[in-house]
């Protein structure tokens, strides 16, 4: 028994490590996207490259890293619960249902997915205000007065789950495509070619694990994927997350309306899918990493 209380503790840690290094490889990108996807008024003339090159000029390079304090916090219990639920869920979804196959990492994925985002969603919506203010305009002062603020001002708890709707919406397709692709690719290369994309796994030589380089790919093509499909969602929940800041605000109340007024406003390349471009340069990356690092991870901490 005390075997099985550590494994869901190292899975835990697992999963947590390899969100923190996904998101720190991407962080700068993440601050240009809430800029381009908002419209910031200092922002929103200029492009994806323009605004990089921007916002260390006018705000230090560390600029670039707004909200990264917020977001290792959240990420770290957001990647541990997501990675350890996936597993979880994975073993209940086979047992109880006896579903197994491709279908059940979808349906897992999803599941693990939603499970995360509901848990740590309050931090989230703090990091998203952090990382929106720009030098000079400050109305949070760090991650706790943020808390207060919004707690006092935006009628209290509920003002924390602005926007949860299109989040959930948006992560089922998400996380399940994203957890199904990479778990499809793995399978599936490991069984036609182990000896050219595999290797033995360092804990367990009976366990194939696929090559550092083809795990970073399969996790880029999983990511690119899943980027695509839930994209829209995504412009969605940052519009209703930054709501009480935004001048538009009351016309984005629900995730219908808004989903309308960023069509109407601004169609579908320029609204809806603006800074997808980027999402791809952030996301497919990200993904890499965080699978790759929960890979290896499963190995030193004797997962397999």
């Amino acid at each position: 028994a005390a075997r099985r209380d550590f494994y869901w503790l190292r899975s835990f840690i697992a999963g947590g490590i390899a969100g923190c290094c996904a998101k720190t490889t991407t962080a700068p990108l993440d601050r240009v996207k809430i800029l381009l996807q908002a419209h910031n008024h200092h922002y929103k003339h200029l492009g994806v490259f323009s605004t990089l090159c921007a916002v260390p000029k006018k705000e230090g390079y560390l600029g670039l890293y707004k909200g990264n304090g917020a977001m290792m916090i959240r990420i770290f219990p957001y990647g541990a619960i997501q990675f350890m639920a996936f597993d979880q869920y994975k073993k209940v979804i086979k047992k109880q249902l006896g579903i197994s196959g491709h279908v059940h990492r979808l349906m897992a994925g999803s599941m693990a997915g939603i499970t995360a985002v509901i848990c740590t969603y309050p931090l989230d919506m703090v990091r998203v205000r952090l990382a929106f203010q720009v030098k000079g305009e400050h109305k949070y002062m760090g991650i706790i007065h943020a808390f207060k603020m919004i707690y006092t001002k935006e009628g209290g708890f509920s003002g924390f789950y602005r926007g949860l709707m299109p989040t959930v919406v948006g992560m089922a397709p998400y996380a399940g495509f994203s957890f199904f692709t990479f778990g499809t690719l793995k399978s599936i290369g490991l069984a036609q070619a182990p000896n050219l994309l595999g290797r033995p796994s360092l804990d367990n030589p009976d366990v194939l694990v696929l090559k550092t380089h083809v795990n970073l790919l399969c996790g880029g093509i999983a990511g690119a994927i899943a980027q695509t499909i839930s994209y829209p969602l995504d412009v969605t929940r940052r519009r209703m997350q930054l709501g009480a800041v935004l001048p538009d605000s009351e016309k984005c109340l629900t995730m219908v309306q808004t989903l309308k007024y960023v069509y109407q406003q601004h169609g579908i390349r320029r609204g809806l899918y603006r800074g997808l471009s980027l999402n791809y340069i952030r996301c497919i990356p990200s993904q890499a990493v965080a699978f790759t690092t929960y890979e290896l991870m499963k190995q030193f901490l004797h997962l397999n």
